[in-house]
Formats: structure tokens, C-alpha cells, sequence
């Protein structure tokens, strides 16, 4: 080499490096993106018709922000920035999940209305606790779940709040109301109990419904963000409330409650009971501050495993070893190999868990989990997690959790300050979409350096939130995000085509529902949204494949020793029952692939999924008979199994006491 060769690489050398180390990580860091054209192709077999949410007629004037105690007072948009929420299931008895329960912030309503679009089958009402204690200025909806509580065939509303503890709204079986027999609903037909009696101030974010001791019956487990007791909507009281103690391993926030069925009855007045169980979780996991609950058997022994959501802190994921009346749980947690970063290691991660949803994403017959977490580009980017299926799940055993974090690869790490996030198959292709619920405040003035700062702030004083920048109306944190929904690509990467598909307005989303409310086998979805108008959006996509939608009931008292039962169609008079929550169906197509899917019990953030299986199929012979294996357990409490020959479409099935491995062959009539 030439001395001036020499000297000028010498002299070069070091920004050369620079230079080729800053092009390397950015070529690594880069997403990898479509050309218009190509989204446009990706968007052809998506779309939607957007329909605004009923309103109840006179309605209290809209509020924007919350009446909150005085210690919260610069912090009261940060402190309003919940409340939305949407779910859509069948309350009417017409075997169709179009009737909408939902709670808008601006009136603190809970209404129940028909779903758009489907028919003015009876007024809009609201739901309210009364004669129970209620106080609107200090208490406020948080949450749906719907469920049959009581066991009579008839759906009712768990409503979860802030300032108080969940109400459970029980359908009353007056004269000629029958299970599957379709009639008008109105208020009066609903009767208001407590599921906890002890008279606490519950600030709950997150519930979910599951038989999680085993027993054949649905037990409720609530999860409480603020601690139990505080004052956070009392405008008129003294004191300091208590924020979360640091912004990366807060274990100060409110309880988890778990409750077990303990009885109930039917008719006019009818009751239902629930027993708390005490001390189940160790107290980190018991006090993380509760954004979202995840319920799914994930090894398959028809036991729920539980996923907590966490803000400010690692998210939670317990192996249940529950038996009949005795609740145990052991806490899970993934293997860090050598390029993992902490926080992409399960239950290791140190983000803000705000929705939970599950799905088989890399088709191994095994149910993979999505989490939502801030990941805003130029604000605060951590990331979304998809937590993939290793398939070992025996190292659940051994307190192992048999997921690894793949949402970088696939393309689902960033998006926005994500809430609600679902998986399911919106043109029945046989592949899972990702939706997700994004943006946190709207405002005029960004804040997110002022939010920065407090991010560096000294753990030890994060909690007085006097402390805290000033967070009040007119501020904006990621209230300019707009809603994904990413299709997988060719590639096997996932790629937003939002703006395709009509999702172009910033909308500070909450909670996304799903349900196929006109049973024509594409699934339709709700999007609440915090202190603005929330939407339905009705599936019309052009040319959707077959799919196979299942109505998994557990039997009434009445039918509990009958043999399993299925027909064509949805639940009427002839053939009903209650969801069997978890029930899993797993399909096998006649060229090996899998498809795998349970009936939720209230999974996510604020919303969920109606209580129904559906599974995209793709192109196929709509005579086919597909092999479709059932697991649940029976009303006794007992492990079953069988095996089902059904045609593409929607089916009703009452599971019964069928024995393991049993075939039953679908003819669009009663199976026996």
C-alpha cells in the first residue's frame, strides 16, 4: 500500500467503521415495507362497512375528562384515559350475537342496543346497578363480560367498574321467556347482584370468566389496577393517592380477585354466588397494575392458563394445576438465549401490557399469545410481543413458559400505544389478521417529552403524583395514531394495510370486539373509542373462503347426562345450552394443516370475543367433511374428548358425557 494510501485510511479509518456500523444497524433496524401497489393487492379481500354505535335517547351531556381527586388534578387526562368499552353477544335468545353492550365515558352509560345493522328488534336501554349502591359522581364502567353466571340459558352482563366492586346483571326467566326462544329485552328483564359483598372500592381494568378449578362450572377472576380502597374519582376528599412506584417494575397496584361458582338459582329473582379465594399468586404477581387478562388452555388438559397484562411492569403467565375447589397456579417463565434482550423473555419484560389475545400464528395446532405494548416511533418504542409456540409444552412442568417472542420478524412489533389486539381470520383464507386498538390522548400540545422525563424520573418519587409533569386536557400523547390491521404477506411477514381498508382517521382506541353478527361466516368487529363516537364496521368482504363456526354449549342441569347433540345452523328452542368456555376445537384439513381455536371467556382489554368458534378454512369443497376434535370438560367436571365430521359452516353443538375418542358424524340433524 502507498504511504498516502496508508496515512488517509489511518486518518479515515475510524468514522469509515462508523459509517459502516450506522448503515449495517439501520439496515437492520428497518423495517421492510411494500410499495402501494403491492398493499392495495394485500387490501382486495378486506372490506368493511363503518357504522356508528345507537345512542340512548336524552342522554346526560357528553363529558371529555373525569371529575378526579385533587392530588390527580394535573394528571386528570392521564387519569380519564379509560372507560370505553364494547362486546357483542346473543342477550335476545335469536342464536345470533347481534346485540351490543357497550359503555361510552363521555355519559358513563351502559347500553344494550341491536346491533347496527341488524334490525330494530327492541329499544335501546341502559343497565343500571340500582338498587344497588351507586354514586356517578365517584364511580364509572370500566368493562364487559358476558356470560350465563346462573346456568339457565339465558345470557346476562358482568359490568366491572372504578370506585366499586363488579355487578352482575342476571336475566330474569319470567313467563314465556325460554332458553333459544328469541324475545325483546328491555331493563326491566335484568336484575342487578353483587359478585362481591364486601363493600370495597375495586378500580377493576381487567375480568375474565373460565371454569379454572375444573369443576364444570364458570368461575369469574377480576384484575384491579388501582390499589383497592383509594379514592381515585372522589373530587372531594383529602389525602394523596398513590401512582405506581417506578415505570418499569411497579408491584404496587390493586388485587387480583379470584372467585369460585358457588351456586345460584333461575326464575324472577334469580341469584348467583360466588367464593373468593384468597392468597392464590405471590404478591408481585398479585399487585401489577392490571391492563388486560388473557384466559386459554394452553397445554390442552382443559385447565385455563391465565396471562396478566401488566402496565409498568413484567406481564404474567401461570400454569394452572388447579382441582375441584382448590385453585393453584405456577408462575411461568421464558428461556433467555444468547441474542434475546431481557425484555423479550417472558415474564422478564419490563413494558406496559395493555391487550392480550390468542391465536395460532405459526399453524402448529398450539395457541400462540399477542400482547400489546407501547411501541411509538419517535415517543416511547418497546414492543408488541407475539409470544410463538416452542410446542414443548411439557417444560410448563418444570416452570418453563414454551414461548419465544417473534413479533420483530413477523413484522407485528411496532405500530403505535397499543390497547385491544385480536387475531382472526377476517376473509376466511385460512391466515390470521392482526388488529390492533392504538392512541392514548388527543391533544393540541405534545407532551411525550415531558413523559420521557418522567421515565428517568427516580423510581422512589414517581408515586406522589403531584410530582408527575402536567398531563390536563389539551395535552397529546400518541393521540395522532391510527389504528393497524396487518395482512401476512407472501413473504410470511405481517404488513399494515389499514389505510387500505379504509383505516385512515386518528382514533384513541380502546377495545376491539368480535363477533359474526349476521351468522353469514365473516366476522364482523366493534371499536371503542375513549371520549369520541365508536364504531361498528361490518364484514362485506368480496370473495371470502369457507370457514367453520362452532357454538360449543355446555348442557342445562335438566339435559346433563344426555349424549353429545349437533346440528347445522345456530342455537334455537330444539337444541341450546350455555358456552363452554375453553372448549377447544382443533381442525384438520385433508392436506395436514391445522387450525386450533377455544371459546373465549372475555380475553383482552375492555372487550372480547362473542362466544363462538370461528376458523378460516380457505378454497374448499363445501361438502367436505372435516375432522374436527372437541375437548372440554362435561358439567361434572370431567376431561372429555371426541371427534366431530362437519361440513364447512356454522354448527350447534351441546357437548354431553361422550367418551374419549368417540366419532360422531355431522348429517346437519341431531348426532346420537
Amino acid at each position: 500500500m502507498k504511504p498516502d494510501t496508508l496515512s488517509f485510511a489511518r486518518r479515515f479509518a475510524t468514522p469509515l467503521v462508523a459509517i459502516v456500523l450506522i448503515v449495517f444497524c439501520y439496515g437492520m433496524a428497518r423495517f421492510p415495507s411494500l410499495s402501494p401497489a403491492e398493499c392495495a393487492k394485500l387490501a382486495v379481500n378486506f372490506k368493511f362497512k363503518k357504522l356508528p354505535l345507537p345512542e340512548i335517547a336524552n342522554h346526560p351531556p357528553y363529558k371529555y375528562v373525569r371529575a378526579v381527586h385533587p392530588s390527580l388534578s394535573r394528571i386528570s387526562a392521564w387519569i380519564s384515559s379509560l372507560g370505553t368499552t364494547a362486546v357483542m353477544e346473543d342477550l335476545d335468545g335469536d342464536g345470533l350475537p347481534n346485540d351490543l353492550i357497550y359503555a361510552d365515558p363521555r355519559t358513563d352509560l351502559v347500553t344494550v342496543a341491536p346491533v347496527p345493522g341488524t334490525g330494530n328488534r327492541y329499544a335501546p336501554f341502559t343497565l343500571n346497578p340500582a338498587p344497588l349502591p351507586y354514586d356517578a359522581a365517584t364511580m364509572a364502567p370500566m368493562g364487559l363480560v358476558p356470560g350465563d353466571f346462573n346456568e339457565d340459558g339465558l345470557m346476562d352482563v358482568m359490568v366491572y367498574y372504578w370506585g366499586r366492586s363488579p355487578v352482575i346483571f342476571l336475566r330474569k326467566k319470567t313467563a314465556g321467556i325460554e332458553p333459544g326462544k328469541p324475545s325483546a329485552i328491555s331493563a326491566a328483564d335484568y336484575e342487578p347482584v353483587e359478585l362481591s359483598t364486601n363493600g370495597k372500592r375495586w378500580f377493576s381494568n381487567g375480568a375474565v370468566t373460565a371454569d379454572l378449578d375444573g369443576d364444570g362450572h364458570v368461575d369469574v377472576l377480576i384484575g384491579n389496577y388501582f390499589q383497592d380502597g383509594g379514592h381515585i374519582l372522589d373530587a372531594n376528599t383529602g389525602g394523596v393517592e398513590v401512582m405506581n412506584q417506578g415505570l418499569g417494575r411497579a408491584v404496587s397496584g390493586g388485587r387480583k380477585h379470584f372467585f369460585l361458582w358457588d351456586g345460584a338459582t333461575s326464575g324472577e329473582n334469580p341469584t348467583v354466588h360466588f367464593r373468593e379465594v384468597m392468597n392464590v399468586v405471590s404478591p408481585e404477581v398479585e399487585h401489577g397494575w392490571t391492563l388486560a387478562i388473557g384466559v386459554a388452555d394452553l397445554d390442552g388438559d382443559q385447565l385455563p392458563e391465565i396471562y396478566f397484562a401488566h402496565d409498568f411492569g413484567p406481564d404474567r403467565l401461570l400454569h394452572n394445576e388447579s382441582t375441584h375447589g382448590h385453585l393453584k397456579f405456577t408462575l411461568l417463565e421464558g428461556r433467555r438465549r444468547f441474542t434475546d434482550p431481557k425484555s423479550c423473555v417472558l415474564g422478564q419484560d419490563s413494558f406496559k401490557g395493555m391487550g392480550c389475545d390468542f391465536g395460532d400464528v405459526n399453524g402448529d395446532g398450539i395457541l400462540d399469545i399477542y400482547v400489546s405494548n407501547i411501541a411509538d416511533k419517535f415517543a416511547l418504542c418497546e414492543s408488541h410481543f407475539l409470544w410463538q409456540s416452542t410446542g414443548k409444552l411439557d417444560d410448563m412442568k418444570h416452570g418453563i413458559a414454551p414461548y419465544v417472542q417473534s413479533s420483530e420478524k413477523l413484522g407485528l412489533s411496532r405500530s403505535g400505544w397499543g390497547w385491544d389486539c385480536r387475531l382472526a381470520d377476517f376473509d376466511n383464507r385460512g391466515v390470521l389478521q392482526a388488529i390492533q386498538a392504538v392512541g392514548f390522548i388527543k391533544g393540541k400540545i405534545n407532551r411525550w417529552p415531558e413523559l420521557q422525563s418522567l421515565g428517568t424520573s427516580n423510581p422512589r418519587i414517581v408515586h406522589d403524583p403531584r410530582l408527575w409533569p402536567s398531563f390536563k386536557p389539551g395535552a397529546d400523547l400518541s393521540g395522532q395514531n391510527v389504528d393497524p390491521f396487518f395482512v401476512r404477506a407472501a413473504d410470511g411477514r405481517y404488513y399494515n394495510i389499514g389505510p387500505e381498508i379504509g383505516f385512515t382517521e386518528p382514533m384513541v382506541s380502546r377495545g376491539i370486539a368480535l363477533a359474526d353478527v349476521d351468522g353469514d361466516g365473516r366476522l364482523d368487529f366493534l371499536l371503542s373509542n375513549q371520549w369520541e363516537p365508536s364504531y361498528f364496521y361490518h364484514n362485506v368482504a368480496p370473495n371470502p373462503g369457507a370457514f367453520l363456526g362452532l357454538h360449543l354449549l355446555l348442557p342445562l342441569a335438566a339435559e346433563a347426562d344426555l349424549p353429545l347433540r349437533e346440528r347445522l345452523g345456530h342455537p334455537g328452542a330444539d337444541l341450546h345450552g350455555r358456552p363452554a368456555i375453553c372448549a377447544q376445537a382443533l381442525v384438520t384439513l385433508p392436506d395436514g394443516r391445522k387450525f386450533v381455536a377455544q371459546i373465549d371467556g372475555g380475553s383482552g382489554h375492555a372487550s372480547g370475543r362473542s362466544r363462538e368458534i370461528h376458523i378460516g378454512l380457505g378454497k374448499l369443497d363445501p361438502a367436505i367433511k372435516l375432522n374436527v376434535q372437541v375437548t372440554w370438560r362435561d358439567t361434572a367436571g370431567q376431561f372429555q374428548q371426541t371427534t366431530l365430521k362437519l361440513a364447512p359452516g356454522w354448527h350447534t353443538v351441546v357437548l354431553g358425557k361422550s367418551g374419549a375418542n368417540q366419532t360422531v358424524a355431522g348429517k346437519g340433524g341431531i348426532a346420537r
